[in-house]
């Protein structure tokens, strides 16, 4: 595939995930799709993922900024926001898991995903998230950048 077709990809996906198209996961993705950073393998498990966010972000939107191919890798920086209103349970290294009760605090969140594509398909992704900014925005720390 060439680098626009992969690209091309990534941009179905996120369109169709801001549409709440779960089907897309089982349509793009490779049965033994991998998520490097969350430690998610398989479709069930990536979209049971992707099911428990918008149940805390009904309103989760993801924007792309900038998009890089190379190979059969495809980077996107992303910038996406979400309102939180409903539960939202979530897996802490230091802690462990936590659930959080609605807030209504909206959030916006900066990310780098690294897809990898294999004939139209991801078969893996890494991401760099922004969790500081975002556990900061939902209230689980209270982080001032010093001045």
């Amino acid at each position: 595939m060439s680098l626009e077709d992969n690209k091309a990809v990534v941009h179905r996906f996120v369109e169709e995930l801001n549409k709440q198209n779960l089907g897309i996961i089982d349509e793009l993705m490779e049965p033994d799709f991998i998520d490097k950073t969350i430690q998610l393998q398989g479709l069930k498990v990536f979209k049971q993922f992707y099911t428990q966010l918008l149940k805390g972000f009904p309103d989760f939107n993801g924007t792309i900024e900038d998009i890089i191919a190379e190979g059969d890798k495809v980077w996107v920086r992303m910038t996406s926001k979400g309102t939180h209103l409903g539960e939202l349970s979530i897996n802490l290294p230091s802690i462990g898991k936590i659930t959080l009760a609605p807030t209504g605090k909206k959030i916006t969140v900066n990310a780098i995903n690294i897809w990898r594509i294999i004939n139209n398909k991801f078969v893996e992704r890494e991401t760099v998230y922004d969790f500081l900014n975002f556990y900061n925005q939902l209230g689980i720390i209270d982080y001032k950048v010093p001045k």
